[in-house]
Order: structure tokens, then sequence, then C-alpha cells
């Protein structure tokens, strides 16, 4: 017997990060040492307390309960807290959603809002879940924002026509490219978005992995982003905590309603153990400044850049030394996919930049969520495929 896929499933792309995970998994089953610096994965631990915090809450059995679709009350109220300490944005309660995972609210937060036929804007190169998992799967029609390197891969609001549009995806400290911004382009973001009547959506889901002194800003501490604006954030690259599943929107009522409206229909919110858990990692904000053990992991995460990037530099690569996330956006001279394949020969597992989109094509995204030793390993590697 066979089953037709729903028109929306066909005209989803091959989703490159599977396929990447496929062959990895094939090339370590037939005994390759094959070093991944492909997928967005944290290796370092999560901090101890949270570990420690794990155990205690998972052996509460009062916490294997249903959870609210909304979050749990304290879970909310520890993310208001953080946002307070850490931007000096008030939030009520009723403007905090728990996510799955930041990824989970993004690909709903289309379902609340797109009607078939609507066009959203996206970044190109991207996470593949704006025009995929949200825009597509809402029968959207996924209308392509370039970001190159010219315009240091920011959009250019000047050349996009917002007017049909029904809501736009904007994503910094950026993945794949890396790239930052400050406060003066979130307001032109912010007044984009209010000119056209634009649902703005703002994955800041790297703000804390930063380098240099770099601060991330959120888009909800400029003038008039609560009317129009939700951010998605997870505890995933901050705690190392990409498999616990722990997310949040906030911003605008109205958009955090609807996305809640979504979500009581698929799911029950988060475990409640694990909402519990991240009470506890929010908490370990005093300040603005970041806690000592993301230092520490910071410290780490920069040490790997500089070997990499410098490394990279001498053997011919352009690339620049990111100010956030643990992704090195690199020109590699030709068609990416080429240069993947080359270097999976080698025993070196990078993303081409065309599995972002279109703009990606010519560059490769290389994470450093690896030793040290792996990383000079690697770039050695690199160095005899070319």
């Amino acid at each position: 017997m066979t089953f037709e896929y729903a028109d929306r499933i066909k005209r989803l792309p091959p989703y490159l990060f599977a396929e990447i995970e496929k062959t990895i998994k094939e090339k370590k089953a037939q005994g390759i040492d094959l070093i991944s610096l492909s997928i967005g994965d944290p290796d370092l631990p999560p901090p101890p307390f949270v570990v420690e915090a794990l155990k205690e809450e998972v052996a509460d059995l009062k916490n294997h309960n249903y959870s609210f679709s909304q979050g749990e009350p304290d879970f909310r109220q520890a993310v208001s807290g953080w946002y307070k300490k850490r931007f000096n944005v008030d939030l009520q309660q009723d403007q905090v959603v728990a996510l799955l995972g930041s990824k989970e609210g993004i690909a709903n937060i289309a379902r609340a809002f797109v009607n078939p036929g609507d066009r959203v804007l996206v970044p190109d190169p991207a996470y593949p879940v704006y025009a995929n998992g949200s825009t597509i799967l809402c029968d959207g029609k996924a209308v392509s924002m370039p970001l190159v390197e010219e315009n240091e891969f920011q959009p250019d609001f000047d050349a996009i026509d917002g007017k049909k549009a029904k809501m736009v995806f904007i994503n910094y400290p950026n993945n794949p490219t890396a790239a930052t911004v400050d406060k003066k382009f979130l307001k032109e973001a912010v007044d984009f978005a209010k000119d056209n009547n634009i649902i703005l959506c703002y994955d800041n889901a790297y703000s804390e992995i930063t380098y240099d002194g770099y601060h991330a800003p959120s888009i909800l501490e400029i003038d008039g982003a609560m009317d129009v604006a939700i951010e998605f954030h997870s505890l995933s690259k901050t705690f190392n905590m990409t498999g616990d599943r722990i997310g949040f929107a906030v911003g605008n009522k109205q958009l955090v309603s609807g996305l809640t409206k979504v979500k009581s229909q698929i799911d029950s919110g988060p475990p409640v153990y694990t909402q519990k858990v991240a009470v506890k990692a929010l908490g370990a904000y005093t300040s603005r400044e970041a806690p000592e053990f993301l230092k520490k992991n910071n410290q780490t995460l920069q040490e790997r850049r500089d070997l990499l990037v410098d490394t990279l530099c001498k053997i011919g690569y352009k690339c620049d030394k990111p100010k956030a996330t643990f992704y090195v956006w690199v020109n590699c001279k030709g068609d990416s996919m080429q240069f993947a394949a080359k270097l999976l020969d080698a025993g070196v597992a990078v993303t081409p930049g065309i599995g972002f989109g279109k703009y990606g094509e010519g560059y490769a995204r290389i994470t450093f969520t690896q030793p040290k030793e792996r990383i000079v390993e690697a770039c050695n590697r690199i160095a005899s495929a070319f």
C-alpha cells in the first residue's frame, strides 16, 4: 500500500541537516574517524548545578503530571525576571509562553497568523525552519531577503516590499553567518514592521554566546517593539541543554496568545521538571553580565574560534572572527556542495552554504564545537584536501 503526501509536504525541500546526520552516522559505522564541524550542537556539558537540578526535579514525582500549555507560572516568572536583569525589559506573565525548544515556537507561530498564500519574509541564507517548518507547512509563500557580505549580512529594508507581507523573521546573532547587529539596526527593523503592519519574529537563541565584550541586544529593548514583535529564546545554547527541549517566546500579548492557542491544541507544555530546572538555570543571572560558568564556556569557545579562524586564514580561506555564536562563515571559493563533499572524503564534516538558501552559495558554515586538538586536526585535513 502507498500513501500520498500532502502538497505542503511535497513542497518541502530536502532537510540538509538530516542528510548530514545520516552521512556522519554511516561514516562512523564504517570506522572512519570523522570530525564533525557541521551541526550546531554544543560539546560542552551543562553546568553541574543544572545536572544536579535535573536529578532532583526528575526524582520529585509531582513533576511528572501535565503542565499548562502556556507553561508553569514559576517558569514564566523566571523568564520575566531574566529579561528584566539581562535586558531591562519588563514582561507580564501573559507575555511569556513556554516552548519545547525555540524551533517549535518558530514553526508554530505561523499556524496562528499565516493564511494560505500569505507572504512571509525570510532571510537568505537562514535557519531552514523559517521558510520550511513555519511558512511552507502553513501554505504561506516564503519571500527571500538576501543577506550578502557587502551589507554585513543584514537585510536591506529599503529594497524590500513589505506592503503585502504578513510576517518577517529576523535572527541575530545570526545562524549561519554569525553576523551581529546593534540597536540602530533593530530600530530600523521595528520601524519597517510597524510601517507595513508586519508581525516581527525575532530569533535570539545565540544572545548569550558572545565574545570580545559584545552584548547581544533583545528586539524588545527597542521603543515600539512590543507593538509588533515576538522574541524566541531557549536554554539550548546558553546552558548547553539542546536535548532537554526547553525554550520560551515573549513579547506582544496578542502574538503570545496566538502561539499559546496553537500549542493548547497540539501539546501540553514542556515537562514540569524541565521547567523547574530552567527556573534555577535562569536564576544564575544576577545582572546583565553572564554568570561565571558561562564566562568560562565563552572563553573556551573564543579560544577555539581564534584557533579555527587563524588557521583557516593561513591556509587561504577568507573569514572573520565572529563576535557571537559558535559558527564561522567561510568563503569556500566555489561550489559549496563540492567543497563539503571533498572535506567529507578527508574526514571533516561541514555544512555547505547552499543548504541555508540561494545566497549561501559560495560559503560553508564551520562550527567550533570540538576540542582544540580536534580543530587543529580538522584544519590539517582541510589543508591537505585542497
